[in-house]
């Protein structure tokens, strides 16, 4: 199996919502995740995050928290995802971040951009996106605001 392949096997991908086949000012682009103990483990190898709050139920429980924690960066990984997945080759120039609220394992979360600017620059664009992550009950997790130069303005479907 193909490492797309094995991704696509647990992330949902919305549409591209627009009515024009480019993006444009005001289009969304979602993903749903939901995420395992054993993206906890693979994020703190790779991050070398060790935090007892993400990898300890009962450190987390003793902590004040109903469960694990997951990093408020693995949360964030959605939002270059979104992008890539609907604009091959897109480079991410920025992010910033507010974390919200705690996101616990095996929670839905719903990563969003939505274009707020888009301007051509040579043979690419520089798009600038709102940034949201919501769980399955509509709270707002994570929010911030994102830049990334894209190839084209025409989205690619997963």
């Amino acid at each position: 199996m193909t490492i797309k392949r094995a991704l696509f096997n647990y992330i949902s991908v919305s549409r591209y919502s627009s009515t024009s086949s480019l993006l444009k000012t005001g289009d969304k682009l979602k993903q749903t995740r939901i995420f395992t103990c054993e993206d906890l483990v693979d994020f703190s190898k790779v991050s070398f995050d060790a935090n007892p709050l993400h990898l300890d139920p009962e450190y987390a429980r003793n902590a004040g928290y109903n469960d694990v924690l997951v990093p408020g960066m693995l949360v964030a990984s959605l939002f270059p995802r979104i992008i890539a997945t609907h604009f091959p080759g897109a480079v991410y120039a920025s992010q910033t971040l507010r974390f919200r609220s705690p996101v616990y394992v095996k929670e839905e979360i719903i990563g969003e951009v939505e274009a707020t600017s888009i301007r051509g620059l040579k043979n690419k664009y520089i798009a600038k996106f709102v940034t949201k992550c919501f769980n399955n009950t509509g709270v707002l997790v994570l929010d911030g605001e994102a830049m990334a130069v894209l190839p084209t303005l025409s989205p690619t479907q997963p």
